[in-house]
């Protein structure tokens, strides 16, 4: 069972703090190798970090050896009640530079607090001491890694980690939802206006929208999750992928079949057109704004598979 904070001895407090400086280090060395090859400029940073929490360490490793001797007991972070458990961000690639920076300042309070915690358990002096220093440079660190950000991140390198960022966040979000907002758009066109025109009853439309929207959901959101686990193209957690693309797969059909809902059939045949329009304007303008695909290709060519589409449905219904 993890202890009470305030039974720890003096001995068993600096070899947490060791610990955690140790944790902290190995954690930086993590952020800084997994942001080097795109995040260069923010990878040093976290090197420059990693580098003053290993001099921590061995500040403390000096008193440890001087007042208790050369073995360090292993006593851990969950050993002992009170610490926040972390989640290992640090173990995903890629690596989102906004995520690691705010994990780094949760980091940084935690042992903050944890120092001033421990000096007041402490009675030896010069023990109180260092973590009295130690906790003084946590409470700088913020600035500390501001002025090694101004160090490192000049404007130009800045802009080059924000066109990193669009082109990840393209590449993970903007094109598998793209994809399942295209399908889930236009596939479900065919059925939904077929057993529209075919019935001419909206529970039966909306029946088969439903089931042609989340069909087609489940279907791409698979697809899109076991087409590459991203570890060498860059396009992100293949389940995240996958969920994003299944949701909007989803989304695109379920928009037009909703006005189903509506009893009269010619009124809510005449949203779910509306709605359509819609829809294939929001594509023309996500596949021109984040595909660079000039807005009339982009609109000529989404609005043309549309049409044939919604035709398709309304011969085979008309049939």
């Amino acid at each position: 069972m993890p202890r009470n904070f305030k039974d720890l001895s003096e001995q068993e407090i600096v070899a947490l703090a060791i610990s955690l400086e140790e944790e902290d280090e190995r954690i930086y060395a993590d952020f800084a190798n997994g942001l080097s090859e795109e995040y260069p400029a923010t990878a040093q940073i976290f090197e420059a970090m990693r580098d003053e929490e290993a001099g921590h360490r061995r500040q403390l490793i000096e008193i440890h050896r001087a007042k208790f001797g050369e073995h360090i007991p292993l006593i851990r972070r969950q050993d002992v009640k009170g610490f926040v458990q972390r989640k290992p961000v640090w173990l995903m690639r890629p690596l989102g530079i906004n995520t690691v920076r705010k994990q780094s300042e949760m980091m940084e309070l935690e042992t903050l607090r944890f120092y001033e915690h421990a000096m007041q358990q402490v009675t030896d002096a010069s023990i109180r001491k260092l973590l009295g220093d130690l906790a003084e440079v946590e409470r700088k660190h913020e600035a500390t890694a501001e002025s090694l950000e101004h160090e490192h991140l000049t404007p130009g390198a800045r802009g080059e980690e924000d066109a990193t960022s669009r082109r990840l966040f393209v590449m993970q979000v903007v094109q598998p939802g793209l994809a399942g907002l295209m399908d889930g758009s236009v596939s479900t066109l065919a059925p939904v206006f077929a057993a529209a025109f075919a019935t001419h009853s909206s529970k039966d439309a909306l029946l088969v929208g439903l089931a042609a929207s989340v069909g087609a959901g489940i279907s791409m959101g698979f697809a899109e999750a076991l087409s590459d686990d991203g570890s060498l193209t860059g396009r992100g957690h293949p389940w995240a992928r996958g969920l994003v693309c299944g949701l909007m797969t989803t989304a695109g059909g379920i928009g037009h079949t909703l006005p189903y809902l509506i009893p009269d059939f010619k009124i809510a045949t005449g949203a779910a057109v509306g709605i359509v329009a819609i829809e294939l304007a929001i594509i023309s303008w996500i596949r021109h704004r984040y595909m660079d695909t000039p807005i009339v290709s982009a609109t000529m060519q989404v609005v043309l598979g549309g049409i044939l589409v919604f035709l398709t449905g309304i011969l085979i219904g008309n049939s």
